[in-house]
């Protein structure tokens, strides 16, 4: 399969208080395969990072795995992925899991994920990248992210050509689908 055509996911560690998540995570990883795409996310075999392996794997998806050294010897690295890296930090992490993929999705998770999907947003806005970034809004969850990334906007610190490159959808079929599709122009940068 083209390396180009792997969708990353950012999302939990832990599978949060409600299954609804862990639901969708499972959708999200099938509909990467009913795609025909592949899966690049952290490695990990647990929480939501597991079951959306887990669920591209059965689906027949190939799954890249970036595992920090630190974490894999902690033994929650996946050992059943077709591919797991070991890097020698997070930042070697997020730099490969980027070269591999075409696009970004964000699930449920916590400070990790948050981090994950600012890095990625502050990238396109500087014109490292021009991929299309979702992200799965389960039952209102992003709601928050949302209303901050627009009072950023009406505060006058965020453009809105910024927060206008994420796609927000409760449904994980159509998400994955719609940013299987996209083709984002770069931005032009300008500071005035």
């Amino acid at each position: 399969m083209d390396e180009t055509r792997f969708l990353c996911v950012f999302c939990g560690s832990s599978m949060g208080v409600r299954s609804i998540h862990a639901e969708m995570a499972a959708r999200v990883g099938s509909s990467i395969a009913r795609e025909g795409l592949g899966l690049v996310y952290g490695g990990g075999r647990v929480g939501l990072m597991g079951v959306v392996a887990d669920a591209a794997l059965s689906a027949g998806a190939p799954v890249i795995g970036v595992i920090p050294e630190h974490l894999s010897r902690k033994e929650i690295a996946h050992a059943g992925l077709t591919e797991l890296h070991v890097v020698e930090d997070l930042h070697q992490r997020k730099a490969m899991m980027a070269k591999r993929a075409f696009g970004f999705l964000t699930l449920a998770g916590g400070i990790g994920t948050f981090e994950e999907f600012f890095e990625i947003l502050s990238w396109a806005a500087l014109g490292l990248h021009a991929k299309p970034m979702g992200v799965l809004d389960t039952e209102g969850i992003y709601g928050p992210l949302k209303a901050l990334i627009a009072h950023s906007v009406t505060e006058g610190f965020t453009r809105q050509s910024y927060a206008d490159l994420i796609t927000y959808r409760n449904d994980p079929e159509s998400l994955v689908a719609e940013l299987a599709r996209q083709r984002p122009e770069p931005l032009k940068l300008r500071w005035s």
